[in-house]
């Protein structure tokens, strides 16, 4: 019989400062008025109410490490039994070391444990579950650790600056909105052994898709992220489908007759009701966390999870859907007896 891996515990920590959509409206105009925004579009496109920033001189390793420090806290597990840290956060404090390292660090874990950054824009945390799933099953390790640290604070101050500048063109605003939807965040999950685990929220299966003809629609620095939102949603939307048809030949039980929650990787609430109309699901079985968090990158996936069982949406017995996306293309789904 194939051994799995059980999620044993999420944590997510809550930036302190809250930028609403009209705080950042406030502060493009009178650009927006130069190209005939109405007030409240930037909510009425997105559905994003408010996103939370760091402190300026918070970096994502001291973010990652408080999520990390809140998870150990909570779930009890010995520190020292961690055989590997995996970063998965786009935001960086460095080119080098990897974010890991630092984290590793700050929680003093012992040296026996592995440490290395997982790097694939949005879908870098469905991804780190997959890597440590896979880790655990061959008995490589029998905990494994992901944190995630995300901080738009840079990119978001940069971008109202370009923006409101002299040479703003509604081609500019249109490469440069994606940008006004990020928020900031940090998140950790602690993966264990099913033979170890308390919880037995087991990971069921996986599959991904990649269309990386589409590698340059969305390019991302930390100070300014500029993409083709259009291109964005209908390729990710047909790659998601393609993947949707994969996960319900692979994995057992993935229909929507079964599936009782879906956590998604958030951009917007019109990407999430379009996806959710193409492939069939009740946007009424998707927990929705984007309105007060923004999007936070691949740190959305895990944060919505937790906000979920905390709401009661979540419950012991469910069929829990993780949908990951990322700019590039790639796409990760996978199955989670919760």
């Amino acid at each position: 019989m194939t051994a799995h891996s059980s999620i044993e515990g999420i944590a997510y920590v809550v930036p302190p400062h809250v930028v609403t959509s009209e705080d950042i409206e406030d502060k493009l105009y009178p650009a927006v008025e130069k190209l005939g925004l109405e007030p409240g579009y930037l909510t009425g496109l997105t559905g994003i109410k408010e996103r939370r920033l760091w402190d300026a001189d918070i970096m994502p390793s001291d973010a990652a490490t408080l999520a990390a420090e809140k998870l150990l806290e909570t779930t009890g597990i010995d520190r020292n039994e961690i055989g590997c840290i995996v970063n998965t956060s786009v935001c960086r404090d460095y080119i080098e070391p990897s974010v890991a390292c630092l984290v590793q660090g700050n929680l003093k874990l012992p040296s026996t444990c592995l440490n290395f950054d997982v790097s694939n824009a949005c879908l870098g945390f469905v991804n780190g579950i997959h890597i440590l799933d896979t880790m655990i099953k061959t008995n490589q390790i029998k905990y494994g650790l992901i944190v995630n640290g995300e901080s738009s604070r840079q990119s978001l101050e940069n971008t109202i600056k370009v923006l409101t500048g002299p040479d703003a063109t509604s081609d500019t605003f249109r490469e440069n909105f994606a940008t006004l939807t990020l928020g900031s965040g940090a998140v950790a999950m602690l993966i264990a052994h099913e033979d170890v685990a308390t919880e037995g929220h087991l990971v069921k299966g996986a599959v991904s898709r990649a269309d990386t003809r589409y590698n340059r629609i969305c390019l991302g620095q930390m100070d300014q992220m500029r993409s083709d939102p259009q291109t964005m949603l209908k390729a990710g939307v047909e790659l998601c489908i393609e993947t949707w048809h994969v996960a319900s030949k692979e994995i057992e039980n993935w229909s929507t007759d079964s599936i009782n929650l879906y956590a998604p990787h958030q951009v917007s609430i019109k990407h999430t009701q379009t996806l959710c109309d193409s492939v069939g699901i009740d946007i009424n079985d998707v927990y929705l966390s984007i309105q007060t968090t923004g999007n936070i990158g691949p740190a959305g996936v895990p944060v919505s999870v937790k906000m979920a069982e905390e709401d009661g949406r979540l419950k012991r017995g469910d069929q829990l859907a993780l949908l990951g996306v990322g700019s590039g293309l790639n796409c990760m789904m996978m199955s989670v007896d919760w």
